[in-house]
């Protein structure tokens, strides 16, 4: 039995049938025995048009960035719920958190903030109890009880960083690619999928623009020595 980490970004869960889709698979797991936490962003296209409310309101464009913070926040709490209930009909115990319920503390830099600890107690309690934790990506509070966000692409720090935490067996990346590339395989049709690579390569990647893992998560995995793997959201293997 492993304690796994799982991160769907916002085109897993863009839909509703989506969401029921990463339902499945989570079941699946769970009914293997493993432990789960799943880590999830906001429905695709749902932060960016919170962003453009908060732009109109504010008439410069300019929002206040603690209040943006609040507002963006708002786009996984709608995800983590929905995993839960669609879990719970499944006959899979769960529970959602916020960042803000598990306690993932941060600096006070709205709208890129970095992550100082995590409370990791609640979450040990559901997992000891069988329940399947779903916790809000890309967001966390300050010490003066502030929402805050961890900047784009931040779920998948959020999801390393409890990898880190939890001392979890390994954190699993669920996107639109089947795996790390030497270069995009859907612009360059001969590229390459690695089996392996090490955080110094795919940092060097990341900086180099490779968009498929954020470089503070690789940064964070390679700290705390978390094995990080890339796998396709619908595809087995």
């Amino acid at each position: 039995m492993a304690l796994i980490v799982q991160k769907f970004g916002g085109t897993s869960v863009g839909t509703v049938e989506r969401i029921e889709q990463v339902a499945d698979k989570v079941k699946k797991f769970r009914e293997a025995g493993d432990d789960l936490v799943v880590v999830l962003s906001a429905m695709s296209g749902e932060t960016n048009r919170l962003i453009d409310l908060a732009k109109k309101i504010s008439g410069d464009g300019q929002p206040v960035p603690r209040e943006l913070d609040v507002i963006v926040s708002t786009g996984e709490q709608v995800t983590i719920a929905l995993l839960a209930m669609a879990l719970i009909k499944r006959g899979v115990p769960a529970v959602s958190y916020t960042g803000n319920q598990v306690r993932i503390l941060t600096d006070s830099a709205h709208n890129k903030a970095r992550i100082l600890q995590i409370d990791d107690q609640k979450i040990r309690g559901d997992l000891k109890a069988g329940r399947v934790v779903v916790v809000a990506g890309f967001q966390g509070v300050d010490e003066h009880g502030n929402i805050t966000t961890l900047g784009r692409g931040g779920s998948d720090t959020t999801g390393v960083a409890l990898a880190a935490a939890l001392k979890a067996d390994e954190c699993q990346i669920y996107t639109d690619v089947d795996g790390v590339y030497t270069t995009d395989p859907r612009v360059v049709s001969v590229a390459q999928r690695l089996d392996k690579i090490t955080f110094e390569e795919m940092l060097e990647m990341a900086s180099l623009g490779s968009k498929v893992l954020q470089i503070r998560a690789v940064e964070f995995a390679g700290k705390y020595n978390v094995p990080l793997r890339v796998l396709h959201r619908f595809k087995e293997g």
